[in-house]
């Protein structure tokens, strides 16, 4: 329970800092999800090269939209749907019939895809990311209760404020309260591991 709540905290605050313009947030966001977004494209790409081809053009396109992104669904779920859109149009491009099964979205925005990602999965970044990982556990752990009942039933529970509120017996203000005090809490973490501090 605590490990989903993290990684959604964790994204929440990588994402307002990528927005910001800090890439080192964005690369550990796609250190995060790049096998997955990979595993995903798969299904429909065999060639590796293709393959490694697609998912970097799905981390540039999730970075170019940033700022459209509204946070109405997880970030995995923005870019999980960007990773079957590229492959969608990959497939037309080169004269194959997509598949029909799992590609019920909306044809992708047409970006350009001449910026390059640098290698990000190296070592020091793989152990920064898990590093914020284990450190967001114990910071939520060291939480007081009211505020770690109320960022878990938000960020794990995907709860609405009105909802948190009956659980808790205490007005929708409260809850909203205790959530920027937990998430307050969680940033100052986030920035000191981001900041090397």
């Amino acid at each position: 329970m605590i490990d989903r709540t993290t990684s959604n905290v964790t994204d929440c605050k990588l994402l307002s800092r990528a927005k910001r313009g800090d890439k080192r947030a964005f690369e550990l966001l796609v250190i995060k999800y790049q096998q997955k977004v990979q595993n995903s494209l798969a299904r429909f790409v065999k060639d590796r090269d293709e393959l490694n081809d697609l998912t970097q053009e799905v981390f540039i396109k999730a970075y170019k939209a940033l700022s459209a992104f509204r946070g109405d669904s997880q970030f995995y779920t923005w870019v999980h749907r960007i990773a079957l859109n590229t492959a969608k149009n990959h497939l037309v491009a080169r004269s194959r019939r997509p598949p029909t099964s799992d590609i019920q979205v909306s044809d992708a925005e047409s970006y350009n895809s001449y910026y390059q990602l640098h290698d990000i999965d190296t070592p020091d970044n793989i152990l920064l990311c898990e590093q914020m990982e284990q450190i967001l556990k114990e910071t939520i752990s060291q939480l007081p209760e009211d505020l770690r009942s109320v960022i878990s039933l938000r960020e794990n529970q995907d709860l609405s404020y009105e909802e948190i509120a009956k659980i808790m017996g205490c007005p929708t203000g409260t809850v909203r309260s205790r959530l920027f005090r937990a998430r307050e809490i969680l940033d100052e973490k986030i920035t000191a591991v981001l900041d090397g501090r």
